[in-house]
């Protein structure tokens, strides 16, 4: 057979494939996308009435703003080139520069965060900013792990354990922990070092102090950031994240054009019950009717009665859909849920706490906010406040700045691992409330109710962060128990890490992993 007749061959075998991908977060419209681009049949189900997952919009007062993430690390080049390949590279924007700060110091109140640290690790504890917010005495101590005996053998997991024994409790406490409760929603001691900072333990083997190897792997990330400067002369160094001008929902729209234009039906309101692997195809049982399809379908067209090899209604109105392969793009407790039967290891793993957070998006019109008194966002130190962290977006985004005119947009974030949003119970309205006075605190101004033109709360449980320990291989331990089943994938947060950097490049890889399978294999 010749290469051009191997490769029609191919091409009409993946016509041939339906695939359903189970959920349409980013993970699974990727992955959806990914079957689609080389011709196979797609169908997305999704349970809630949106797309998108952590990614949300909302409308304030006639503006609309991000409601869940905001921005996505710009490492691996991965969400820049899908924006690139889905034509909307030119809305990237990056945050207005503008340090952010502390609150909740004890004895202090609040103050800038310092720079020139990794993970809030100091490189030098003398440097005038950490000493405002460790006081002599805990400036003394942290400077101890430069005369301390020299860790030159052994490996320390933990984060927190780390810098306790080697700088402190007040390093941890103070400068660390608000840092990694307002990033992963976990406190230092469940951190993993290597997963969060990489390059720290070896550089600690090889300097005999924390703050040494801190200062280390700076100049070393510097020296590659300078390296590829200059073999890229052209491009112009980036920030560490960036985000959408309109918000990140662009990227969301975007996916969801190019998925209509590949003919893939994504359905909302349409939650699965059961998957059950049936010989050589699947079969998954869900809700709807099709007439909340919001891509590549019209009710009229979303589901044909007599198409008996793609679905099935039975008397509780339930729909069975036959697949070749399916893509599980859910959360991690729902995945392990629907895979209990075919993947019987996934139903052996104890219930994994997941930080269960909310936002709260405030419309202010507070003239004592132009001048942005505290950057453009404040973490906390852990029990100090019941609000996590703190953005005054616009500050941070010149597009909302624009969008929001004379007033300002702030988000508070409640939740962490093991700890409860302290909104969890309250009404909208009490909610509003109360991140209305943890802005007023965390701001450092007045914030009056008459303050508050109008506000949004998003609630979502977020995946457990990769860089808690132990994470690494309770999820290896999952994929590779998934991949063991023919005709399946598994995808999303839960199995990639928290953030677009990780999610995307996950779903592609793994996507590609099952489309190889039904075609070439």
């Amino acid at each position: 057979m010749t290469e051009s007749a191997e490769l029609a061959a191919r091409a009409a075998r993946a016509a041939e494939k339906h695939v359903v991908v189970v959920g349409a977060g980013i993970g699974g419209l990727i992955a959806a996308r990914e079957c689609a681009k080389v011709g196979m049949r797609v169908t997305v189900l999704e349970a809630s009435d949106a797309v998108g997952g952590a990614i949300r919009r909302a409308e304030l007062d006639g503006v609309v703003v991000d409601a869940g993430a905001e921005s996505f690390a710009t490492r691996g080049g991965h969400v820049r080139a899908l924006l690139t390949e889905l034509g909307v590279a030119d809305r990237i924007v990056a945050p207005t520069a503008g340090g952010a700060w502390l609150a909740g110091i004890p004895g202090v109140g609040a103050a800038p965060l310092p720079v020139g640290g990794i993970l809030g690790i100091p490189a030098n504890p003398f440097q005038d900013d950490v000493r405002r917010i460790l006081g002599w005495s805990g400036v003394w101590r942290a400077y101890l792990d430069r005369v301390r005996p020299p860790l030159t053998i052994g490996h320390q997991h933990s984060l927190g354990k780390l810098v306790a024994s080697r700088m402190g409790a007040k390093v941890r406490d103070r400068l660390v922990a608000p840092v990694t409760t307002g990033v992963y929603s976990a406190a230092p001691d469940d951190i993993d070092v290597d997963i969060a900072a990489p390059g720290l333990n070896s550089a600690l083997t090889r300097v005999g102090s924390l703050s040494g190897a801190v200062q280390a792997v700076r100049d070393d990330n510097a020296a590659r950031a300078g390296r590829a400067a200059a073999d890229a002369p052209a491009k112009t160094p980036g920030a560490a994240v960036e985000g959408l001008e309109g918000g990140m929902f662009v990227l969301v729209e975007a996916l969801l054009a190019d998925l209509e234009r590949l003919g893939v039906a994504v359905r909302t309101g349409s939650p699965v019950h059961a998957v059950h692997a049936t010989g050589e195809t699947w079969r998954v049982t869900s809700e709807g009717d099709g007439s909340d399809a919001v891509a590549g379908e019209t009710r009229d067209e979303a589901v044909d009665p007599d198409d008996a090899a793609t679905v099935d209604h039975d008397a509780d109105g339930l729909q069975e859909w036959d697949a070749d392969a399916v893509v599980i793009a859910v959360d991690e407790r729902t995945a392990r849920a629907l895979l209990a039967t075919v993947v019987p290891a996934l139903a052996e793993v104890a219930d994994v706490p997941s930080p269960q957070i909310e936002i709260v998006t405030l419309l202010l019109d507070a003239p004592a906010l132009d001048a942005a008194p505290r950057g453009t966002g404040v973490l906390t130190v852990p029990g100090s406040h019941v609000a996590k962290a703190l953005t005054h977006s616009s500050a941070k985004w010149a597009w909302v700045r624009a969008a929001a005119g004379s007033r300002h947009f702030v988000r508070v974030s409640f939740g962490a691992q093991g700890e409860p949003a302290a909104t969890a119970t309250l009404d909208d309205d009490a909610a509003s409330a109360l991140a209305l006075r943890e802005a007023s605190a965390l701001l450092g101004v007045e914030l009056p109710p008459r303050a508050l033109v109008a506000a949004h709360r998003a609630r979502y449980v977020q995946a457990q962060p990769a860089s808690v320990i132990g994470s690494g291989e309770r999820r290896a331990t999952a994929r590779a128990a998934v991949q063991e089943v023919s005709g399946l994938a598994a995808v999303g947060a839960w199995l990639a890490g928290t953030g677009l950097a990780q999610v995307i490049p996950d779903a592609t890889e793994e996507t590609d992993r099952l489309r190889r399978a039904l075609i070439w294999e």
